[in-house]
């Protein structure tokens, strides 16, 4: 008698019980006990991921995964097209489609999050990689530079939205020092962080990227603002964050 279609070697998806399956492979097992807030990101993504295929089981298919891009928050800007050619065995296009619509979900729930100006409990700024995950959603998708500028408190606190200052490449369309700072001043902010985007996807700065920087950098120091940093966001891959900051890079001083 033929196995059963649903029971065939080709299908990797066969649904198997709870005590079929190895501990390495119950990630919902994890979550019941222990909770969503306290279990590992492979536990969560490999919850997503369902399962996995003879030789790689499902949650060493979501380490994998999490090791090509350096973690989970780079892994969650990626869209479909990016997740299907990564040619992962495994993970086939109704994966790929999944995994990219929980990733919009968490941008689009992120975004009207920021444009309702939650922040009461938002801790301070440490690192250049917390103002990139503001950032990140509102430069998805945009054909044209777009340059932001981040104030912050004395305690390193983000006020309010990040400020879309102006729209174009940089070389073309001047930033000028009044429209960066001008809010700065108006809300007592004692330092900005910069941002743009790239949107060839390349956060690799020009010498122009730098230059602005540099003229930006003495016009705060006038007003008495800290200029902390400034981001080039692109996008996300295996082999970048998305971003580079300048500060971090010694690109220039921001002494």
């Amino acid at each position: 008698m033929a196995p059963h279609p649903s029971h065939s070697p080709e299908n990797f998806d066969t649904p198997l019980t709870v005590k079929e399956l190895p501990r390495a492979m119950q990630p919902r097992e994890e979550f019941m006990e222990r909770g969503a807030a306290n279990v590992a990101d492979e536990i969560l993504l490999a919850i997503l991921l369902r399962t996995g295929v003879p030789g790689k089981n499902v949650t060493e298919l979501a380490r994998e995964l999490l090791r090509r891009y350096k973690g989970l928050a780079n892994l969650c800007q990626a869209e479909f097209e990016e997740l299907r050619n990564l040619k992962i065995k495994g993970l086939g296009p109704v994966k790929c489609m999944e995994l990219a619509a929980a990733f919009e979900i968490s941008r689009r729930a992120l975004t009207h999050q920021q444009r309702h100006g939650i922040r009461e409990n938002a801790p301070p700024v440490r690192e250049p990689e917390s103002i990139y995950r503001l950032l990140a959603p509102l430069a998805r998708g945009l054909q044209q530079e777009v340059f932001w500028t981040v104030l912050l408190n004395t305690k390193n606190r983000v006020i309010g939205q990040p400020i879309e200052t102006t729209r174009g490449l940089l070389d073309t369309s001047p930033v000028h020092p009044r429209e960066v700072f001008a809010k700065a001043v108006r809300y007592s902010a004692a330092s900005v962080i910069l941002a743009h985007n790239h949107p060839s996807g390349d956060p690799t700065p020009s010498k122009e990227d730098i230059a602005v920087t540099r003229r930006l950098i003495e016009a705060a120091r006038i007003l008495g603002i800290r200029v902390l940093d400034h981001l080039i966001i692109g996008k996300p891959s295996p082999t970048s964050p998305g971003f580079i900051s300048l500060r971090e890079q010694n690109l220039v001083s921001f002494v």
